[in-house]
């Protein structure tokens, strides 16, 4: 690209940066001005990770994904649908220029002012449920849908759908084919999750979360873990929130497990209609390509999975979930395929034998998944920062596993947990760093006497000091979470690192009280690494053993 930074550039001889409004993990969007037709736009600057890990094809495929956006979004036309005016590429760099939606995001208006009563929140499925009817019509299926990719115009208050990165157009290849995931886990459909068929009705069932999330405030299936949200989607008992009441036919409907009997756009949209105009929602009506069975009570799960005699000889989705969603969760998330098993055997329940393994994730809504499973008993030992020997996955008791590529790390500060292998210790002063050749990346621990507040309130200071703390701090924010049933908060930000040379750095960092203690753990990394980066944060989470 041309000019780093913050300053005002120009991209394609036509269009001026002039300031960011928004990011997100398909890319950076800015204010523009169109200098030819002297018109206000929006261009999503998109990240290629241009860095010696990836491949020449990894960066093609990144390439592929913008180039499909605009194909997918050119083709639709719709007044609730984001309107692609130009894709150009600057400096081996792509960007979309879009039009320019003044206002912020269905997610922000719910983070700001709180959840939206049931008229409002009908308003927004209608016209949502109409944008996807014409998208599906046209062969695309948007494929992450909530609330942070729905725009609300000021003014106008129109809904619009926006960020097709990943979606996917009939007949086009997918991304997935190398298994990286694709979606915000809280509002992926289960199946889409295994990967086991992808189709507009995990469209719909993404929206069916949505609705619960802007009447309550909080996704139904937000756990604290990865981990758990799959479990949540997959196999626990679906409750929405109590003020989705009003519109609780058409969320059981969107949210039906079962593809084949969910509700399709034509009939949520049509009972949507119903509600607004007389306050009651109708019972669907079932289509041929719904089966004639009995529903379920209460969206819970069968409670066997053994079919009964005389059942379908096909195999059911859910049947295909439980068989795949060891390899989705783990391949799927761009990381190594370490075991994976949902608290328990194959078929969901607890088991009595064999490891028992999980994954976590920050409680970031864009979270990346962690491995925390044993690799194989002929992985070789690994020298510890202390210098005692652990092999990765057979440990002392009270340590925890490392999972492939990493080593445990029993810190004579008090605490173990699993770094990647090839990272040093160095204390400077109460703070413990584990650090890459290079200190491309680094891991620091803190452990200190609780403060007053609790960790959100010491993070929200940290935040405050930012500016003072960390050159060309921004992009900061501080969610309130727990771990392991401990009050939490994380604390997430970019900022310009240490000297021009190191570059600008993104930071995850994660306080929590335990024990009597509080503990700080983060990760600072490349912008151009962030990935690595979440990986090496959830697995130091995850395995954070305190002594």
């Amino acid at each position: 690209m041309g000019t780093e930074g913050e300053n005002v550039r120009v991209i394609a001889g036509r269009y001026r940066l002039e300031a960011r409004v928004g990011r997100g993990g398909m890319g950076v969007v800015w204010r523009a001005t169109d200098q030819l037709l002297g018109r206000q736009v929006a261009v999503k600057e998109i990240p290629l990770d241009l860095d010696e890990t990836l491949s020449p094809q990894e960066v093609e495929r990144q390439r592929d994904r913008t180039l499909r956006e605009a194909r997918a979004v050119a083709q639709l036309r719709h007044p609730h649908i984001i309107v692609v005016h130009d894709v150009v590429e600057h400096d081996e760099r792509p960007y979309l220029v879009m039009e320019l939606i003044d206002g912020g995001s269905l997610a922000d208006r719910v983070a700001q002012r709180g959840p939206v009563d049931a008229a409002e929140a009908t308003r927004i499925g209608i016209d949502l449920l109409s944008a996807l009817r014409t998208a599906h019509a046209a062969g695309v299926l948007h494929r992450d849908i909530k609330p942070a990719n729905v725009l609300l115009e000021s003014g106008s208050n129109r809904v619009v759908l926006t960020d097709f990165g990943i979606a996917q157009v009939a007949g086009a290849t997918t991304l997935t084919e190398t298994g990286s995931f694709v979606g915000s886990p809280e509002y992926t459909a289960p199946e889409r999750m295994s990967g086991a068929r992808t189709g507009p009705e995990s469209d719909l069932w993404s929206v069916g979360a949505l609705l619960c999330t802007v009447l309550s405030g909080e996704s139904p299936f937000r756990r604290d873990s990865l981990g758990g949200i799959l479990h949540a989607v997959v196999f626990d008992e679906i409750r929405p929130p109590p003020q989705a009441e009003p519109l609780l036919p058409v969320v059981r409907g969107l949210l039906e497990r079962d593809p084949d009997r969910r509700l399709d756009a034509d009939q949520a949209e049509r009972m949507l209609r119903a509600f607004r105009a007389t306050g009651r929602i109708p019972e669907p009506v079932r289509t041929p390509t719904q089966r004639d069975v009995p529903r379920p009570p209460a969206l819970a799960p069968p409670p066997s999975p053994v079919p009964p005699s005389g059942a379908e000889t096909r195999q059911s989705t859910r049947g295909t979930l439980v068989a795949a969603l060891l390899v989705a969760a783990m391949a799927g998330a761009g990381i190594s395929a370490a075991a994976l098993l949902m608290n328990g055997g194959g078929d969901g329940t607890p088991s009595s034998s064999g490891p028992r393994t999980s994954v976590s994730a920050s409680p970031s809504p864009s979270a990346s998944p962690s491995p925390s499973a044993s690799p194989s008993p002929s992985t070789s030992p690994s020298p510890s920062a202390t210098g005692t020997t652990h092999v990765p996955g057979a440990t002392a008791p009270g340590l925890p596993s490392a999972p492939s590529g990493y080593r445990v790390a029993d810190d004579p500060a008090g605490f173990s947990l699993a770094v990647p292998e090839g990272f040093t210790r160095r204390p400077q002063g109460e703070r413990i760093f584990y650090e890459s050749p290079g200190e491309t990346f680094r891991l620091g621990i803190k452990v200190t006497a609780p403060e007053s507040g609790g960790p959100l309130a010491v993070m929200r200071r940290a935040a405050a000091e930012g500016p003072d703390t960390n050159p060309g701090y921004r992009d900061g924010r501080v969610t309130s979470t727990t771990r392991h049933g401990h009050p939490a908060a994380l604390w997430e930000f970019t900022w310009n690192g240490f000297s021009a040379a190191e570059g600008p750095r993104h930071t995850y960092d994660l306080c929590w009280e335990e024990g009597g203690r509080m503990y700080d753990v983060w990760v600072s990394a490349p912008v151009g690494k962030v990935r690595e980066a979440k990986e090496y944060f959830d697995v130091a989470i995850d395995t954070f053993v305190r002594a």
